[in-house]
């Protein structure tokens, strides 16, 4: 009796740590993209397009399709300095990968220009 009601709890606690470190990373991946798909788009023939598809790409190879859907790119001047800004929302993984919130993440580029 008393080794179920321990494992019981032990197994809550592991799961728990597995799901916030899976939301974690989804975060993690989310970020990473935004700021390279934005630096990839400023590169010098780059444009607002291929930093969608650079940030699509890589979330898509690691962690899914879904977490894709919602990327947005424009050029914003920040103090006197001409970027590429690349934002992305993505849901929060609650159970597995099935997501309820959203994490939002900003990546800038500085254009690269002639």
């Amino acid at each position: 009796m008393e080794f179920t009601l321990v494992a019981l709890l032990l197994v809550l606690l592991v799961v728990s740590i597995v799901q916030i470190s899976l939301a974690l990373y989804v975060r993690n991946v989310v970020v990473d993209a935004a700021g390279e798909g934005a630096r990839h788009g400023a590169l010098l023939g780059g444009d607002r397009q291929s930093a969608i598809e650079r940030t699509e790409q890589i979330i898509t190879a690691s962690v899914s399709e879904q977490y894709a859907q919602q990327i947005t790119s424009e050029y914003a001047t920040v103090d006197g300095i001409e970027t590429l800004v690349v934002s992305v929302a993505a849901p929060i993984p609650v159970f597995g990968l099935a997501g309820i919130g959203q994490v939002e993440a900003e990546g800038h580029g500085v254009l690269e220009l002639l």
